[in-house]
């Protein structure tokens, strides 16, 4: 029964004129397990999809589905069903009339239209327009259509792309409960995180060659460096460093992290308890570590990747500076993963600290902790300047104001269109 659910591609090749797509490959796909196919963009993973479904024809080898090509398969919706496009959808139509064409066209009953949307969560929608869908609704939509003749084999291509948090949570429950019924599951993702939770099996390709065709845990133990992350007491150095020598005399690897812990590799976890014992070590940490399933697959295809960013070069584009004035400082962090721009002056200021030192560019707040008043002149595009305190102290933003003299005439009131860019 499991091989007429199985997928397998057997030097599977598609050539674009001079471009090949897809070189040589050959794998399977077998039931009772959801099986990711992952690899960098470009790397030939739609096109393979697309020739798993009969959608392209290949120029070398084949691919079948329980022995026959999808093309040969009696009443292939009913046996196949697949998520290739989600924007493949009339938008004129309702989302029940669009399952209920595709039901009629396989045989299917019209109940089971009714079935699937209540499946994907679509109910209280089915008579409206899928052409006024979020990409998250057209996505469950897809879902619907790949689930309508309840096949036992399914092929979905970035499945939870738009989903929240609860539909991600709950396409990963589907895919599970499709594989635990004995079911063929092949899943394409560029969620890492993702697919560590949600597969047993993984297909890697790049550049349309096969990578890596082993269990989830396989390839992260293959592709990365287990490591021990050891502690000793912040508030006695001594230790640290003694441990450092016991480690590094018994072969170890050991390297600092920022935090001040220890990254030790060579040695098993029970060896650096021994030798942290009889060097007189207490330890605070003792914990295993292993790499994550997104850092083994960088690993795998950093040589396989096609489209790379670079650093954003600025050459020609910035006005040149005044004269004496100076370039603007570093911001801290900057292209550090994690990072983000922060906001622009008008949201509140200099918009991050500056190195002890540094002049600022453009006038300074009064009052501003360690920051000199003044500056040179400001840019185009820099606040106002506020106006000092009486007797240049630093303001205080929850004081009453004080009286003022008579007021200058009233700046114009905003119009319509000053409201709608600041709001």
């Amino acid at each position: 029964m499991g091989l007429e659910r199985m997928i397998e591609a057997v030097g599977l090749t598609k050539r674009y004129g001079d471009k090949t797509a897809v070189d040589n490959l050959s794998f399977q796909v077998r039931p009772g397990s959801v099986t990711g196919f992952l690899g960098p963009n470009g790397s030939g993973k739609s096109t393979t999809m697309r020739m798993i479904l009969g959608l392209d024809n290949p120029t070398a080898g084949q691919v079948t589905i329980g022995g026959y090509p999808y093309r040969k398969l009696p009443n292939a919706p009913r046996q196949v069903g697949a998520l290739l496009d989600a924007k493949a959808v009339h938008g004129g139509r309702h989302a029940r009339n669009h399952l209920l064409c595709l039901a009629q066209l396989s045989g299917i009953p019209a109940r089971r239209v009714d079935e699937v949307l209540g499946v994907v969560g679509l109910q209280d929608v089915a008579r409206k327009r899928s052409k006024g869908f979020s990409l998250g609704m057209g996505q469950r939509l897809g879902i619907a259509a790949a689930l309508l003749g309840d096949p036992q084999v399914l092929l979905f291509d970035e499945p939870v792309n738009g989903l929240d948090p609860e539909g991600i949570l709950w396409v990963r429950n589907l895919m599970k409960g499709l594989a635990a019924e004995g079911r063929t599951v092949f899943v394409s993702s560029h969620l890492m995180s993702e697919m560590a939770l949600t597969a047993d099996h993984l297909i890697v390709i790049g550049r349309g060659q096969l990578l890596a065709d082993m269990s989830v845990q396989a390839f992260i133990a293959a592709n990365s460096a287990g490591f021990a992350r050891v502690r000793t007491p912040d508030t006695e150095p001594q230790q640290r460093e003694k441990l450092t020598a016991a480690l590094t005399e018994a072969g170890g690897h050991v390297m600092s992290e920022p935090d001040g812990a220890l990254r030790v590799t060579g040695l098993p976890l029970p060896h650096i308890s021994d030798l942290a014992h009889g060097a007189d070590v207490r330890l605070w940490e003792l914990s295993p570590h292993q790499a994550s399933l997104e850092e083994a697959y960088m690993r795998m295809t950093q040589g396989a990747v096609d489209y790379r960013s670079s650093t954003d070069q600025k050459a020609g584009l910035q006005q040149p500076l005044p004269p004496g004035a100076l370039p603007p400082p570093p911001v801290p962090g900057q292209g550090q993963p994690g990072w983000y721009a922060p906001p622009p002056p008008q949201q509140g200021g200099q918009p991050y600290p500056m190195p002890p030192g540094t002049m600022p560019q453009g006038p300074v707040p009064p009052g501003q902790p360690g920051l000199p008043q003044g500056g040179p002149p400001a840019g185009p595009y820099a606040a106002p300047a506020a106006p000092a305190a009486p007797g240049g102290a630093a303001a205080n933003p929850y004081a009453q104001p004080a009286a003022q003299a008579p007021a200058a005439p009233a700046a114009p009131a905003p119009t319509e269109s000053d409201s709608e860019d600041h709001r």
